[in-house]
């Protein structure tokens, strides 16, 4: 007979003692089956003591989440929360050095767990670290020279301790003092510094950066670019992580009118050079994290076009009317000045107006009026300028070439240009902040100083190429447009490792090339509405259906690598979930890092009977959705979230690690609880899997005998003389 629901059986341990199996009922209050425990060991004063996984986290047992507890758990009988706070927050202050190291190690490895770490920090923990990093480590360092490991190992243990408490979101980072800022700080700065001591402070920066903005202030008081760039050339990718995450917190920390002077510093300092060599190119494979960080250097480096972007050009600005003058004089260089009499001034209006239009403006008269639109607004008009500065030949071919067709058959440059740029923005996402969980950069924007503009001016190209190849008239430019997108996303999704290689990605996507990709696309989507195919697909699609339910189960027993995202993404913790076999229990429990194959069962500690389950949420429903905090809010994390819920208060969250796999767990776990899967992929494989099966079934089979069974493998030949070395 199965024990009752609320009842779990466990086995706890007790140095020095035979471990004690037990059954847990979960109605009874823990401190009443702590003092049982306590009792069958002989053990007085019980409220001294805790129960607590006998795992590798050694997280304590609360009322909170003692519903965690599975049967066949080992438990730990130990000194309770209070206690452990209590004797560390002395040992850690000892006079012995040894002692002190020892109790400063088993504070990092304790502090994970955030009920003891709300003890500590009620005994002012976080106050006592700070002061011992402050002037503590003042006096350890005359001892430095003799004792150089054990000062290290110290500081890296206090400095760990720290982290882990702050994680928790318990104390609030704005009361930290100037002299604690200043000491991590220094150890930024120090040029040989001990790693794990460096990564921790650049953590401890990064976090500072992020979550207030007085402090925000005073790091960027003490830490300059030039002292971050050296970390970058080193050869730990960890390191860089964090630097290329701290500069990241102070890009998007710092206020509008001083990020462009940042931005300008970080020209100044070839810090995009230095990644480039020391990052991008290095002999070593860049692991999510770092592209993390580079793809939001990417959207940051790219959001600074976002004002010239938001602004109107203003008609009666001279300054930016000469852009104009001077797009017009490098066209058109041949073309003399009149003399400025009144007579001479209609001619020079008259000129003026013909040249615009050659160039390609709506307005021919005052062509400022085509930039007033937001966007592109003056971006439009930077890049036209770039394009003919730094482009100069190419830009006179394309507007000549253009000023010679018929009017009907002209590519209009100023038109193309801005409706490009526009398009380039949305692209690029430029003004949008960036993502929680996107790693997406491409390496060829680290390439140049000037990568938009260089982008800008090989699509521009590519846009006058393919007018061309589809003979367009002005009716046709919207459709250029969009073949025109296509062939820029195709390249982009290359993921080309310089411009010139993205430029030569795209004389590979021709308008022919594209329109038989199209063409092969349409074929596949191939929509048969006559009644009889109707007929034939409702009849097929429940078989089609169950193929694909047994494919999401199969990759749900496969198993998938989850992220536990927190505040700060850099202290990443992984849990592997995994559907058993017999589709009868979900295996799940945490990892060190991303494994590279599938995760044994045996290795995962935790288990949730599908029986269980209640029901399966997704987005701003999930439970980890409706907590605070900006990563909650993102718009990308929501759309990855999902969340089980189970038992009476219990759920388990989950944040996918792409879109694909966010469908296949939410179809696979509905079809567990026999649900429709609705995703968009289950949508797209069944419309693929149900074009193929009818276009199968439909092909023409007249007079070709079908046999029930494979023919026969031939008896082997008596002998193999007709088998000769052509050598």
């Amino acid at each position: 007979m199965p024990p009752p629901a609320d009842t779990v059986k466990v086995a706890i341990e007790w140095p020095g003692a035979y471990p004690k199996l037990m059954e847990i009922d979960q109605k009874k209050p823990l401190s009443a089956i702590i003092k049982e425990v306590c009792d069958g060991w002989s053990l007085t004063n019980h409220e001294y003591f805790a129960l607590q996984h006998a795992d590798s986290s050694n997280f304590y047992i609360t009322e909170k989440n003692r519903n965690e507890i599975k049967n066949g758990t080992i438990l730990r009988l130990t000194t309770s929360p209070a206690q452990n706070a209590q004797q560390l927050h002395e040992r850690i202050q000892s006079a012995s050095m040894d002692a002190k190291l020892e109790a400063l190690k088993d504070l990092a490895s304790l502090s994970r767990d955030v009920t003891f770490a709300q003890e500590f920090i009620n005994l002012d923990g976080i106050c006592l670290l700070t002061q011992m990093v402050e002037s503590g480590t003042e006096r350890y360092q005359k001892l430095q020279k003799i004792m150089k490991p054990c000062f290290g190992d110290m500081l890296s243990f206090t400095l760990t301790a720290f982290v882990e408490l702050m994680d928790h979101g318990i104390v609030s980072w704005d009361t930290f003092s100037v002299a604690f800022i200043k000491k991590i700080a220094s150890f930024v700065n120090k040029s040989a510094m001990d790693i794990s001591i460096l990564q921790r402070s650049l953590a401890i920066l990064e976090s500072m950066v992020l979550n207030s903005h007085d402090l925000y202030q005073k790091v960027a008081q003490e830490i300059t670019i030039g002292q971050l760039i050296p970390h970058l050339q080193g050869t730990d990718q960890e390191i860089q992580t964090y630097t290329i995450a701290v500069i990241n917190a102070l890009f998007l920390k710092a206020p509008d009118e001083r990020r462009q002077e940042m931005a300008n510093i970080l020209a100044q300092k070839q810090l995009r050079s230095i990644i480039l060599t020391h990052v991008i190119r290095a002999q070593r494979a860049i692991n999510n994290e770092m592209a993390h960080q580079l793809y939001v250097l990417q959207v940051l480096t790219f959001n600074l076009l976002e004002d010239r972007m938001m602004t109107k050009m203003d008609p009666q600005d001279q300054a930016q009317r000469d852009i104009i003058f001077e797009l017009r004089r490098i066209a058109f260089d041949a073309e003399s000045e009149p003399n400025n009499s009144s007579g001479s001034m209609e001619k020079r209006k008259s000129m003026y107006t013909r040249d615009y239009k050659k160039l390609g403006f709506i307005n021919h008269v005052n062509p400022a009026m085509d930039f007033t639109q937001t966007p592109p607004g003056m971006l439009a008009l930077d890049n036209m300028l770039y394009f003919a500065k730094h482009h100069q030949d190419a830009y006179i071919r394309i507007v000549l070439e253009n000023s010679s067709r018929e009017d009907k058959h002209e590519c209009p440059f100023g038109r193309s240009s801005i409706e490009l740029t526009k398009m380039l923005c949305e692209i690029l996402k430029v003004g949008e902040l960036p993502s929680e969980t996107c790693n997406d950069f491409h390496p060829m924007f680290f390439t140049h100083d000037r990568s938009f503009e260089e982008f800008f001016c090989i699509c521009i190209q590519l846009l006058n190429k393919t007018w061309k190849e589809m003979r367009a008239t002005s009716e046709d430019f919207n459709k250029v447009m969009q073949v025109v997108k296509e062939q820029v996303m195709r390249a982009l999704t290359t993921k080309p490792s310089s411009l010139d290689q993205f430029k030569s990605k795209l004389q590979n996507l021709s308008y022919t090339e594209i329109l038989k990709i199209r063409q092969s696309e349409r074929m596949n989507q191939e929509d048969f509405q006559s009644r009889p195919i109707l007929e034939l697909k409702e009849k097929i699609q429940p078989e089609i259906l169950e193929l694909i339910k047994q494919q999401r189960l199969n990759r749900l027993v496969e198993g998938t690598c989850f992220r536990k995202l927190n505040c700060r993404r850099r202290q990443d913790k992984f849990w592997y979930c995994r559907l058993s076999p017999n589709h009868k229990v979900l295996h799940y429990g945490d990892l060190e890092e991303c494994p590279q194959g599938e995760v044994p069962h045996d290795s995962l500690q935790d288990k949730l009977p599908v029986a269980d389950i209640k029901a399966v949420v997704t987005g701003k429903d999930c439970p980890h959705m409706k907590e605070k905090g900006a990563l909650k809010q993102n718009k990308e994390v929501l759309e990855l979230a999902f969340s089980i819920l189970y038992d009476s208060n219990c759920q388990l969250n989950f944040i996918a690690p792409d879109k694909h796999e966010y469908c296949i767990w939410t179809d696979g776990l509905n079809a567990l609880l026999g649900k429709d899967m609705m995703s968009d992929l289950t949508q797209n494989d069944l419309d693929t899997l149900l074009s193929m099966e009818i276009k199968l079934r439909l092909l023409d089979l007249e007079n070709i005998q079908i046999p029930d069974a494979p023919p026969p493998i031939p008896k082997e030949p008596s002998n193999y003389d007709f088998v000769y070395d052509c050598n």
